[in-house]
């Protein structure tokens, strides 16, 4: 496998980085500690420019080609650095400090990757252009690729092209997998409020339930994907939660219900809505009741542009080898907010193997760092390859 050799080199040393934000684990836009250390080591780099608070708390970094930097064509590489308002399960002795938060998203590893790469590519400069690290906050719902879009990243550093890449539990360590097109859901918020008439349990008919017209509506959701929407066609409605009532002899007078619905096109995406509202408000009249949905678009899909998506599987067989490059990966339901860059600039998201390890989002979630050559030389290779002498 042709690892960079310094980047080799680094290994241990970028352990020791993805180690130390793993045990010091921050949530959303509350990502100080986390944003000082990524501007502390690019200043140690020798980067020609880092600049913090894009997008509140985001942190970038300029580095200039040693073979022509002004001027020339400029890509920009995305890590996540937040991590996750969950419980650490595992036991190991990098363990999160905090009570309640862990990196269970491997954002730890993907900002350690770039900062290896970061080093690596300040020393050299073995490529003609500017390369812009970006260190983003608040991925995991707080919509930091958007804050920082918003923010003027794209126009303010000139980046005309921008990837990303995110770790993948169960494909082996040392693959990639990307697709053009749909790689990533749309993902929309869906709030329910519902009104009925309150009343004792004990008689039922003079009250309006809305634990059953809760309970229906979450039944007659479930036929839009099934009915409505084309079988071909992707497309998730879930609702995780139900608050109604707080004794058991008293029949609520309100009812909340929250949930998502996603989805791989824009055609799909508006077709969840105008069924939500339909279904919601109809089926709520049947019994008597009122129902109020309130549905908010928030990251849409993550979709790579072909000819970035051919060069970013190009690169990641430079590192690895051709035949462990899956460019033609189903798309998944997850979503991702690199979605915002990706609307904003042409460009790639691809996933890189963490092996045999937990899920996202599960307690006993652990970074693999043997991932972390292989990451860490496909920003390098793609840099080198993109920004040629």
């Amino acid at each position: 496998m042709p690892i960079v050799n310094r980047i080799a080199a680094l290994h241990g040393e970028i352990i020791a980085w993805r180690r130390d934000i793993h045990a010091h684990p921050e949530l959303l836009y509350d990502v100080q500690r986390t944003a000082a250390t990524v501007a502390d080591k690019l200043k140690r780099f020798g980067c020609d420019e880092v600049v913090t608070g894009i997008g509140r708390t985001g942190v970038v970094g300029v580095i200039r080609g040693g073979k022509g930097g002004e001027g020339g064509r400029v890509i920009g590489l995305r890590a996540d650095m937040d991590a996750l308002p969950i419980q650490e399960a595992g036991d190991v002795p990098y363990k999160s400090t905090v009570p309640g938060k862990m990196h269970a998203c491997g954002h730890d590893g993907h900002t350690a990757m770039l900062l290896g790469a970061a080093q690596y590519l300040a020393e050299t400069r073995n490529f003609a252009g500017t390369a812009v690290v970006i260190f983003q906050p608040a991925e995991e719902g707080g919509g930091g690729g958007r804050a920082m879009v918003q923010d003027g990243l794209m126009d303010r550093f000139r980046i005309e092209e921008v990837y990303g890449m995110h770790n993948y539990p169960g494909l082996p360590v040392g693959q990639f997998a990307l697709r053009p097109g749909p790689l990533m859901a749309a993902a929309d918020r869906i709030t329910i409020e519902i009104e009925g008439r309150g009343g004792h349990a004990a008689r039922p008919h003079v009250a309006i339930d809305t634990v059953l017209v809760g309970a229906q509506i979450i039944n007659q959701i479930q036929s839009i994907v099934a009915r409505n929407v084309d079988p071909l066609n992707a497309a998730v409605i879930s609702i995780c939660v139900f608050q109604a009532g707080s004794t058991d002899n008293v029949i609520p007078q309100t009812a909340l219900l929250r949930g998502t619905a996603r989805s791989l096109t824009p055609e799909v995406r508006d077709l969840l809505e105008e069924r939500l509202h339909e279904v919601v408000t109809g089926t709520a009249r049947l019994y008597g009741a009122t129902a109020k949905l309130t549905y908010r678009r928030d990251y849409p899909i993550t979709r790579n542009h072909e000819q970035q998506a051919a060069f970013a599987a190009s690169v990641a067989a430079q590192v690895v080898g051709r035949e462990r490059v899956d460019d033609d990966v189903a798309p998944v339901m997850g979503a991702e907010d690199f979605s915002f860059m990706l609307e904003a600039r042409p460009g790639a998201f691809i996933f890189v193997g963490n092996g045999d390890s937990a899920g996202l989002h599960h307690p006993a979630y652990d970074f693999n760092d043997e991932a972390i050559p292989v990451g860490a030389s496909y920003w390098v290779k793609l840099v080198e390859t993109a920004l040629p002498g």
